[in-house]
């Protein structure tokens, strides 16, 4: 006989997720469309989509969270504020100069650009702390395609899990757990 079968069991989840994460599958919560639920080969987490919720026809600016089979593509950092960045990813780390530029039109849309930038464009060190960890995502990168979407991150989530402006985000402690399994072959897969 076992005393300890509930602790052994959730010690068995939290063993699940592999040595290497191929697929990070997300889909809506139930009764919840701008929450998430992620699952990392049968362990789940919450996570925050976009206040439009899931879309099929991604356009910048709808808050949705695009309805696609998404590679992580590299990440940055807070190395003041993030501890958890081991990861077989290309990382770099976040200046006040890194922007993210969110202008259809604008030659450098949906690029890292160097601020101050002629055009509207994100600020990537945040007073918030959202991207403290913040992995790019190929949505719309090659081909780019204008009104399509820009800064379609996985990032860190706000208390309560409110909703991105269409990205995938998750608490710290999540994020600190996956990055050390995550690579340039991890696809983040959003499904209905």
């Amino acid at each position: 006989m076992q005393s300890y079968s509930k602790k052994h069991e959730r010690n068995e989840a939290y063993a699940k997720i592999p040595h290497q994460i191929r697929v990070l599958t997300v889909r809506a919560r139930p009764g919840h469309p701008s929450q998430g639920l992620l699952n990392v080969a049968g362990t789940v987490f919450p996570c925050a989509l976009g206040s439009g919720g899931i879309t099929a026809n991604k356009r910048e600016g709808d808050g949705g969270t695009p309805l696609a089979a998404m590679r992580i593509l590299s990440g940055y950092f807070r190395r003041d504020h993030f501890t958890g960045k081991r990861t077989r990813l290309a990382m770099q780390e976040i200046d006040a100069s890194l922007g993210w530029c969110e202008v259809p039109d604008d030659r450098n849309y949906n690029r890292p650009v160097r601020l101050p930038y002629a055009a509207s464009h994100e600020h990537m060190r945040r007073d918030d702390r959202l991207y403290d960890a913040c992995l790019v995502l190929d949505w719309n990168i090659r081909p780019r395609r204008r009104g399509r979407g820009s800064a379609i991150f996985f990032h860190l989530a706000r208390p309560g899990f409110t909703p991105t402006q269409g990205c995938v985000a998750v608490t710290a402690r999540v994020m600190a757990r996956l990055l050390p399994y995550l690579s340039g072959r991890t696809v983040l897969r959003v499904v209905r």
